[in-house]
């Protein structure tokens, strides 16, 4: 019947945009790891470096609360998706015949503005494409994908570099490039607005604990729920800092840089195992209670690595830490989609990755900053103490929830 057919092409969207994350991640993974060198050999330090990465991530978050106020108002996303992802892979080869810093930065601007434009419309066109007890699992598979592609770009760089060098790991990330935006192009399915409820139009829906969701359907505002996790998640981005902190802790306890692409190994095989069970299992308990308990894990991993008792506890809380990831990114996201009405989806994830993106670049000064001041364990001491009133303060999500309406 054409209903069950259109089920079935919007369920396969899923699929299709997992399969396109696993090959944009491996294109842009082969790429990232060897930039720093690559900036290095045209005569650029760590300050060049620090710009480009750090105009690269700015635009990204603007580009995400863009994209999400535009996906609530055009009929058709696919265009956005696609050619996002387009435009990505085709700046990225570029990369092997460039001659100035400056050169890379536009094609890092270009990478990260096609990123953001086409993340949060992507996110929405997923939302669309199951039903709301299926959000998790569909977020979770494809950030399972995502993880899997950046587990395999490092390691097919790695097997490539000795043979074409640097500028030819970027010209072989064309491959991975193109298959990511033909997939796209012929396999995403267009989930229009028609097909959508209209604003008002819902009854109240129970969330994953099975408690009513009191939803906006109006473009007037989003609901008070959204805005208490959108609080929380701001509160715990602040201690929050980049990754490379970690990275950088781990040489004060003697593991060799060398090894730090082996950290990260680790790191993405725990993310990549688990997003998926965790996305899944979301669907079937509380959301706020699962992202809480990532949230924990991250107080005692950062707990660790302010202690730095050995060698070995490092590794283990740094595999630890893939499991955060895994619990946070794809449930969070599902809690934000159920948390708002289907007619501002956009707006509501556009504004969740814009507000996560800038307060996390804050935690990062911050962190640099104590971190020469009162030296390396303040910092990480300070974020595992804020990750943990986070996590108490997600656990009363729902009691700070409206009742909804009928």
């Amino acid at each position: 019947m054409p209903g069950e057919k259109s089920n079935r092409l919007q369920t396969r969207n899923v699929y299709v945009f997992g399969v396109t994350s696993f090959l944009n991640d491996a294109a842009t993974e082969m790429a990232y790891w060897i930039l720093p060198a690559f900036v290095a050999s045209l005569g650029a330090g760590p300050a060049k470096l620090g710009i480009i990465e750090g105009i690269a991530e700015s635009v990204a978050s603007f580009a995400r609360l863009f994209s999400g106020f535009l996906a609530d108002r055009v009929a058709r996303r696919k265009p956005i998706v696609v050619s996002g992802y387009f435009v990505a892979n085709a700046v990225k080869p570029l990369l092997a015949v460039v001659s100035s810093w400056s050169q890379i930065l536009a094609i890092r601007f270009a990478d990260r503005f096609a990123k953001g434009v086409r993340g949060t419309a992507r996110d929405v066109m997923v939302a669309d494409s199951v039903d709301r007890g299926a959000i998790g699992s569909a977020y979770g598979l494809i950030q399972a994908m995502d993880s899997a592609g950046a587990i395999l770009g490092p390691l097919v760089a790695l097997a490539l570099i000795g043979h074409f060098g640097m500028r030819g790991v970027f010209a072989w990330a064309t491959v991975p490039g193109a298959l990511c935006f033909l997939v796209a192009l012929f396999g995403i399915h267009e989930v229009r607005k028609s097909s959508r409820q209209v604003a008002g139009s819902e009854p109240p829906v129970a969330s994953s604990s099975g408690q009513p969701l009191a939803v906006s359907h109006t473009a007037a505002g989003l609901p008070s729920g959204y805005y208490y996790v959108l609080a929380v998640v701001t509160l715990f981005s602040l201690g929050n800092s980049s990754d490379m902190f970690l990275v950088l802790r781990t040489g004060d306890i003697g593991i060799p840089p060398a090894q730090a692409p082996l950290l990260g190994l680790v790191f993405n095989v725990m993310f990549t195992l688990f997003s998926w069970p965790a996305g899944k299992f979301s669907d079937q308990f509380s959301r706020s209670w699962i992202a809480a308990g990532g949230y924990g894990v991250f107080a005692i991993v950062y707990f660790v690595f302010a202690l730095a008792p050995s060698r070995s506890a490092i590794w283990a809380a740094m595999a630890f830490y893939g499991l955060f990831y895994a619990l946070t990114n794809p449930v969070l996201k599902a809690l934000v989609v159920e948390s708002v009405g289907e007619d501002v989806r956009g707006r509501a994830l556009g504004i969740y990755s814009f507000v996560t993106s800038i307060t996390t670049l804050l935690a990062s000064v911050m962190t640099g900053a104590l971190w020469k001041m009162y030296g390396a364990a303040v910092p990480f001491f300070l974020s595992a103490g804020i990750a943990a009133v986070s996590a108490l303060m997600l656990v009363g999500h729902r009691r700070h929830q409206p009742p909804a309406t009928a």
